[in-house]
């Protein structure tokens, strides 16, 4: 098979494309430490792939790791065909499209979050996800060097909303890392390939089902209905998606998807921009945050 190109993939690793397979090594600059915390990584990976692997459901593609060379920091997987399921590629499609790959999806994160055992209730707070005190620091102070007063009075109410919110949960096996780069479609076969398992862990049951895909896809409604259809009810109760706590639940999710990546934006602002370059860049930042707080203001009212 002929290589067909070689990059660097993340923060962290080489790819090798050979036909249908993939063959990752970690960056040559790393240390010892480094690669010895890369390759425990790729176990873990394998050991989360082979347990969603082994439910076996012909609806969705995981692929394959195929082995892991520890002497040689290798690992060869099986590559994923498909294209990265955006909100381009999904309102592109045929209705009848659209309601396989929601099913796809709900099938998937049903086999996922029940491949282990499911853990004990818990209250869980949504702000313990986020970098809190950030998203706080920035509205009480630099906010306002950047935004309008109403701009802040409305963050500042988004931030005292979520941070107080709390929901009965279970923990439940999760992939944790569900962005559209993350799920691939295939037009050819209709077909969803899910990759990238390495932040595979316990979350709370609701955390995948409004994931940044369902953002991607309108919302996570659609996910979460299908989802309560097929998953085990002497697992965990699913309320209908009409109740007023799920209502709440699927509001704040949605949010937290956004305040990332709003989180992540302030930080980059710079109150006194050193150049032309920055002051450009604050410009771009600023506006990308705008558009964010427009979809925060869209769920709030799609979802009461």
């Amino acid at each position: 098979m002929k290589d067909i190109g070689k990059l660097p993939h993340g923060r962290e690793s080489y790819v090798s494309y050979y036909g249908d397979y993939v063959l990752k090594r970690p960056l040559p600059w790393l240390g010892d430490d480094a690669r010895n915390a890369w390759l425990a990584k790729q176990h873990r990976t394998k050991d989360a792939i082979d347990s969603i692997r082994a439910v076996n459901n012909p609806i969705y593609n995981v692929p394959q790791m195929h082995y892991i060379n520890d002497v040689e920091y290798q690992i060869l997987e099986q590559r994923a065909q498909g294209v990265p399921l955006t909100a381009q590629l999904f309102n592109s499609l045929t209705r009848r499209q659209q309601v396989e790959i929601v099913y796809s999806l709900a099938h998937f994160l049903v086999d996922m979050n029940e491949s282990r055992p499911v853990k004990e209730w818990t209250r869980h707070k949504i702000a313990d996800e986020l970098k809190f005190a950030r998203l706080e620091n920035f509205i009480g102070g630099k906010m306002a060097r950047f935004f309008t007063d109403g701009e802040v009075r409305y963050m500042a109410g988004i931030r005292d909303e979520i941070g107080t919110f709390e929901y009965e949960t279970r923990p439940v096996w999760s992939h944790c890392d569900l962005n559209p780069g993350n799920v691939l479609y295939d037009a050819r076969t209709s077909r969803l390939s899910f990759i990238d398992f390495a932040e595979a862990n316990y979350r709370f049951v609701y955390r995948d089902i409004f994931s940044p895909v369902s953002m991607e896809l309108g919302g996570g409604r659609r996910i979460y209905d299908a989802y309560k259809e097929i998953h085990n009810d002497d697992l965990y109760d699913m309320p209908d998606a009409n109740n007023p706590n799920i209502q709440k639940i699927m509001k704040f999710r949605m949010m937290t998807v956004l305040l990332r990546r709003f989180i992540k934006a302030a930080d980059d602002l710079r109150v006194n921009p050193a150049n032309a370059k920055s002051v450009e860049n604050n410009a771009q930042k600023v506006d990308f945050m705008r558009d964010l707080m427009a979809k925060l203001k869209e769920i709030e009212a799609a979802v009461k």
